[in-house]
């Protein structure tokens, strides 16, 4: 992966932000209610997060979306809540900040389902919902930003395949699949992208397993039964995310298993860039997540002024309602770009990756 890539992933999430500037106007995003259409300067805007497990959501997300709010609005107001892996919590939280007065809520749903009800509840109150990185099955979001996330799980699938052909692993060889929560649509998604390479890999998945609130301990216990059911037959673990992936690793260690199998991971967490770095984990995938954060600023503040929304594209819920939307590019990562992409794009500084325990793999790697 080149710099020069990376840089084009970059300038299209920058042309998917300058798309903000909407005209068209679909799924109640505008809506005339006194509360939706506040000033600038007296806005509220809710942030609902899933869950605390998931690193990116505290150190990314909530850090990004709150400057660029800032940056838009400097006297709008940021309400912020994680649900914390919790439905009916993220249902509270989302009803404590209608009955605040929010002017829009931007919802990253623990569950996609049952965060349907919230968007009812604000579409009552004429308040506009943004489906963040996770889609809410239902017709009533005013607009979805995510990535591609069926090509994620298709890197990650493709990652992983390549890798086990490159070391010469046999046909009919086993992996095992370490899947996302089943409350995701998003996993959903990054499953079935993984499973349209590797079922037609000639490799065999031996089991599989929704991880429940992406817990990296679930996965973990849940590996371990598998490595004393199958042993030495399993050959590559396809995980998620990073989170699962650092359950997984954990699991095959408490086991002696060695060498390690490749085990794929997304998020381009730290933990994770680090055990690629060791050799631990083989791959992540980057998302670029502050592009994907401002964009959600960037539209809410233009919804609190009572503006209307078009997407670049249209994503299609369970339902089969298709929402205004904005998709971003995921990019695989090993340990050959490392430099060139998430430190290239400032997402870690070489510092904080090239700790004492990694300074040696650093150098390898040419992470300066």
């Amino acid at each position: 992966m080149k710099i020069a890539t990376t840089r084009a992933v970059i300038a299209t999430a920058a042309l998917l932000l300058a798309a903000g500037s909407l005209t068209a106007c679909s799924n109640g995003s505008s809506n005339g209610s006194s509360n939706a259409t506040a000033t600038a300067s007296s806005a509220k805007i809710g942030l609902l997060l899933p869950d605390s497990v998931t690193a990116r959501y505290e150190s990314a997300d909530k850090p990004y979306f709150e400057a660029k709010v800032t940056a838009l609005c400097p006297d709008c107001t940021v309400l912020y809540a994680n649900a914390d892996g919790d439905a009916a919590k993220q249902q509270q939280q989302a009803e404590s900040m209608l009955t605040q007065g929010v002017n829009v809520l931007v919802l990253d749903p623990f569950d996609g389902e049952a965060a349907a009800a919230i968007v009812g509840e604000a579409k009552a109150k004429n308040i506009p919902v943004i489906s963040y990185d996770r889609l809410i099955d239902s017709p009533d979001s005013s607009a979805y930003i995510s990535f591609d996330n069926e090509k994620v799980g298709e890197l990650q699938g493709q990652a992983l395949v390549d890798k086990l052909k490159k070391d010469g692993v046999a046909a009919g060889a086993g992996i095992l699949m370490v899947n996302g929560s089943p409350t995701d649509n998003n996993a959903t998604l990054f499953k079935k992208g993984a499973h349209s390479v590797i079922d037609t890999s000639g490799y065999k998945v031996l089991a599989e397993y929704d991880t429940p609130g992406w817990d990296p301990a679930q996965a973990q216990t849940w590996v371990a039964g598998q490595i004393t059911q199958f042993g030495n037959q399993i050959t590559g673990l396809y995980a998620a995310n990073d989170g699962t992936a650092g359950g997984a690793i954990a699991a095959l260690k408490g086991a002696n298993v060695s060498p390690l199998p490749p085990v794929t991971g997304q998020d381009a967490e730290l933990a994770g860039i680090q055990r690629i770095l060791s050799g631990d984990q083989y791959m992540t995938v980057y998302k670029a997540l502050k592009p994907e954060a401002e964009q959600a600023a960037t539209l809410a503040v233009s919804l609190a002024k009572g503006e209307s929304v078009n997407g670049t594209s249209t994503t299609n819920t369970a339902g089969g309602a298709a929402i205004p939307s904005f998709l971003l590019v995921p990019v695989a990562v090993t340990v050959d770009n490392i430099e060139s992409t998430v430190v290239a794009d400032g997402f870690y500084t070489a510092a904080q990756i090239c700790t004492p325990d990694y300074a040696a793999a650093c150098a390898t790697a040419g992470i300066k």
